[in-house]
């Protein structure tokens, strides 16, 4: 039994799967095939993961991360050039230079790592993980433009995933979940836009769960006779998100330029939901959000992924009701929604959070959604610089970006109060990057090495809830052989029901 599977089997999660897969397979839903997590790591793995210590993240089962540089995103706590942080199950209980402990102590070496909060996701399609990288040269929508006939609207939600089959929502979330643990994000906001049915919105939930990560499950539209969106929020959040001690919650999502959407806002904030929508000029929507916004209708609770091309009342609607605003920069640039408001959400006093959207068209990883905030914002102000103008903004630092990938990102889900920060009393999810690897050694500048200098091939340790996902470079009791077979056979199927040839040099 592999660790994930024991951990559900703990919080009652192996019974709910089970009762899915019972109910799955009575209907035809899902192949017999239908992939679990292996029951131990890969072959390759065993010698490296055998000196992990035990128990660690258990109730009562105390752990020492000792000599790293201590990056804590909390003024209160500061950072620590060499520091330890103590754990107490699942929870952070003391942050310092050196901490002192008896001899029944787990202890991981953290020298010449760094030490910090997990990246936080506040967008992401996950189910779409099996087209990644398809739609590398294509847009958004087709606005009648150059370049329009490769879009996301028509090729991939209209057409591929109209074909999802309750088996590929799992392994597609299952996988995206497992990639981004790899890459150091321990909590995501999974934006599925895949429910065509109630199985396919359990399938969505089983895969987010078992990738044994913080997810946030975005509730958003699905198409055909069977969909049961958005009514079916209520059996979902009381069956799969009653409790708040778990690692999973719930968003309702709301699109705008869906037609009843004014039911999905009623329904999310009737069960207490946070409400996420894209909001993006060039489909359309702009004066439909003016209007929410002359209306008073935007809250603390609604979450603004893109917000590009929205007139300055909207804007000043949002950032007076306390809304949070998801960035998706490398996103934004190439798959013209228009230009990333960086700035003008700092202008507006707003402290976005970022995001990774598709990976049928960008990486996933949170060091390219980093970078890309950073370096973007500089250019516009480095040219205004340049150009001799006055009164400039700040320019962004590594620091600032970072900050936005883990504490903006918790407050924009509402978990701030859980993670985002190395806080005592928050929860540990944790990663530990390699700092003494090739591509960073020196260590000069923490900060900036994380930014400017780090890969997700640094990311070395992961902790999410005090259980250890990852350890020294390789995810625990994963077997990544069998799930890419799984995923590549949902690729195969998907392409052929979509009617697209597969060829590997021509989209």
């Amino acid at each position: 039994m592999c660790r994930l599977c024991d951990a559900n089997k703990a919080s009652g999660h192996s019974e709910g799967r089970r009762d899915f897969l019972k109910m799955a397979a009575a209907t035809g839903a899902v192949a017999a095939s239908m992939p679990l997590l292996a029951g131990g790591a890969q072959a390759a793995a065993h010698s490296t993961q055998a000196q992990m210590p035990t128990g660690i993240g258990n109730e009562g089962r105390r752990t020492l991360i000792k000599g790293g540089a201590v990056m804590s995103m909390d003024p209160s706590v500061g950072d620590l050039p060499v520091g330890d942080v103590l754990l107490e199950g699942k929870r952070i209980v003391q942050i310092a230079p050196s901490i002192s402990v008896g001899e029944d102590v787990a202890v991981i070496d953290a020298k010449g790592k760094v030490v910090m909060p997990g990246f936080i996701d506040t967008h992401h399609h996950q189910f779409e993980t099996a087209l990644r990288s398809f739609l590398a040269d294509g847009i958004l929508i087709n606005d009648g433009q150059p370049h329009s006939e490769r879009n996301y609207y028509e090729t991939i939600l209209q057409n591929f995933s109209m074909h999802y089959r309750t088996e590929d929502v799992y392994i597609n979330e299952l996988f995206a979940g497992l990639s981004q643990l790899d890459a150091g994000v321990t909590t995501v906001m999974d934006v599925s836009q895949i429910h065509h049915s109630p199985e396919h919105s359990d399938a969505a939930i089983l895969g987010l769960k078992d990738a044994g990560r913080r997810g946030v499950f975005g509730y958003f539209e699905g198409w055909g006779d069977r969909a049961q969106y958005p009514q079916d929020a209520t059996r979902i959040r009381q069956q799969h998100f009653a409790s708040d001690d778990q690692l999973t919650s719930m968003v309702m999502g709301g699109e705008i330029y869906l037609p009843g959407y004014e039911e999905a806002w009623r329904i999310g904030r009737e069960l207490n939901l946070p409400i996420a929508l894209h909001v993006v000029g060039t489909f359309g929507m702009a004066g439909t959000f003016d209007q929410l916004a002359r209306d008073g209708q935007f809250g603390a609770d609604n979450i603004f992924i893109h917000m590009t091309g929205m007139s300055d009342m909207a804007w000043q609607a949002a950032a007076d009701a306390g809304s949070h605003v998801s960035l998706s920069v490398p996103i934004e640039m190439t798959m013209r929604h228009g230009m990333p408001p960086i700035q003008k959400c700092l202008d507006m006093g707003l402290q976005p959070s970022l995001s990774s959207d598709v990976e049928c068209t960008m990486t996933a990883d949170p060091f390219t959604q980093m970078r890309s905030t950073m370096t973007l914002q500089r250019t516009f102000v480095n040219e205004k610089a340049l150009a001799g103008e006055d009164n400039l903004p700040a320019l962004l630092t590594a620091r600032d970006c970072i900050r936005f990938h883990t504490l903006e990102g918790a407050r924009g889900l509402k978990l701030d109060h859980k993670v985002g920060s190395l806080t005592p009393g928050k929860e540990a999810d944790i990663i530990l990057l390699d700092a003494e690897a090739i591509n960073v050694t020196p260590l000069n500048h923490v900060p900036g090495a994380v930014v400017t200098l780090m890969e997700r091939n640094n990311v070395d340790t992961v902790l999410v809830g005090g259980k250890i996902r990852k350890w020294q470079g390789k995810l625990v009791d994963v077997d990544v052989d069998h799930l890419r077979g799984q995923l590549e056979a949902s690729r195969d199927y998907l392409f052929e029901a979509a009617g697209i040839e597969q060829d590997l040099f021509r989209a």
